[in-house]
């Protein structure tokens, strides 16, 4: 079982760069022509929220278009904080689950042996994430229904400190009570966010909890606390995870980019490892 997790797409209306700088449409579209490209092609796609820059009708729409021309497989969506759900709702209907709920973009799908769940952690206005008590009840029993199948939890908002200090500003809030949901659950392997443009691991509970790079343009990495918000043009890439009976989650970064190669390892006679 393979999925596939893009991130921070941040598509903006036909011809406009974000931020005056990031050509994000023609970053978007040539990340799900790689995705296409995969040999073997990914069973699912998860894109986990910021799929537009300022959640206009316009951009949806635009999404709404490459979407259509590129993947064949199932394509699982979130809004992040960029997005308006509202305008997210009506531009991209069409995809499952988008409007299961009557509230939030949030919804369970089976994907082979493998569940994953949907969590919709915006707070209108605002840039930082909240789950409601409403939501983590939803979660709760979500989760409840499903004892036996490994499950992979995708979200915007990383439920955790990276070390970044302007993003963890505006990271999930109360992520005490999300941990608290998922230490319920055991089956829960996995849970991949966005948001921080960058890839970073930690552990939620006993699930591995991940952030993908985005498909556009990255956060810069800086650790002091005084550091001020900024992005670099970093390499975009995307996430896949790999799950198996005998290995569970396996993730894999692959970069949108061609670069040169491949290459075969032809060892010198000296290396001491060879056989």
């Amino acid at each position: 079982m393979l999925i596939c997790q893009l991130t921070d797409l941040h598509v903006r209306p036909v011809g406009q760069a974000a931020n005056r700088v990031s050509e994000t449409n023609a970053l978007t579209l040539r990340a799900l022509r790689a995705v296409a490209a995969l040999d073997p092609v990914p069973d699912a796609v998860l894109i986990t929220g910021d799929l537009t820059e300022c959640g206009l009708p316009a951009e949806y729409a635009n999404l709404a278009d490459m979407l259509r021309r590129t993947l064949r497989m199932p394509v699982y969506l979130i809004p992040g904080n960029h997005d308006r759900r509202e305008n997210l709702r009506a531009g991209l209907a069409a995809w499952f689950g988008v409007t299961a709920d009557p509230e939030y973009v949030q919804y369970a799908v089976d994907c082979g042996p493998v569940r994953v769940v949907m969590l919709d952690t915006v707070v209108p206005g605002a840039g930082h994430g909240a789950l409601r008590p409403a939501q983590l009840d939803w979660l709760d029993r979500t989760l409840a229904a499903a004892p036996d199948r490994p499950t992979l939890i995708g979200m915007h908002h990383p439920p955790f400190t990276c070390g970044i200090a302007h993003m963890d500003r505006i990271a999930l809030q109360d992520p005490a009570s999300f941990a608290a949901v998922i230490a319920r659950h055991k089956q829960v392997e996995r849970v991949v966010c966005g948001h921080h443009h960058r890839p970073i691991v930690a552990r939620v509970a006993q699930a591995i909890a991940s952030i993908a790079p985005s498909v556009a343009h990255q956060v810069e990495l800086a650790l002091h606390p005084e550091a001020p918000s900024a992005f670099v043009m970093e390499p975009p890439a995307f996430q896949l995870h790999a799950w198996s009976a005998a290995d569970g989650f396996v993730s894999h970064t692959a970069y949108v980019e061609s670069y040169p190669g491949p290459y075969p390892f032809l060892t010198d006679p000296d290396y001491p490892g060879k056989a």
